[in-house]
């Protein structure tokens, strides 16, 4: 026996569907791949402001090492991972009679900040 097909019953999918279906999946795509290249860039600046966080401890234990003046004789530029660095440090004296020495290490595409407190040494 023949089964008769029920009036009103769905056969399948109309253009008009289908390019509503290719629409939102193009948009969740896009959408996917932006994420993906924002969180690339995000993670690819991360060797060099690692770099430059190394940079910039390794002149505050130079700086501890040395003492404030011992450490004027430094190199305002080290070379770390093959990328140059401009370090520098600025020195004041605080409300309560400490040298506070903020250390920076930054080239043209990521820096690092540093604040030590030398105990050994005070400024003039």
């Amino acid at each position: 026996m023949r089964r008769k097909l029920a009036l009103g019953k769905d056969n399948g999918l109309t253009l008009v569907e289908l390019a509503v279906a290719v629409l939102i999946l193009s948009i969740g795509s896009i959408a996917a791949i932006r994420a993906t290249d924002q969180s690339g860039k995000a993670i690819g600046g991360a060797h060099t402001r690692m770099l430059a966080q190394i940079a910039a401890r390794n002149r505050v234990e130079e700086l501890k090492t040395l003492g404030l003046n011992g450490s004027s004789g430094l190199p305002k530029t080290v070379t770390i991972g093959q990328q140059d660095f401009d370090v520098k440090m600025v020195s004041k004296r605080t409300a309560g009679g400490l040298s506070e020495v903020t250390v920076t290490a930054s080239n043209q595409r990521a820096g690092a900040l540093f604040i030590t407190y030398p105990l050994q040494d005070f400024l003039p």
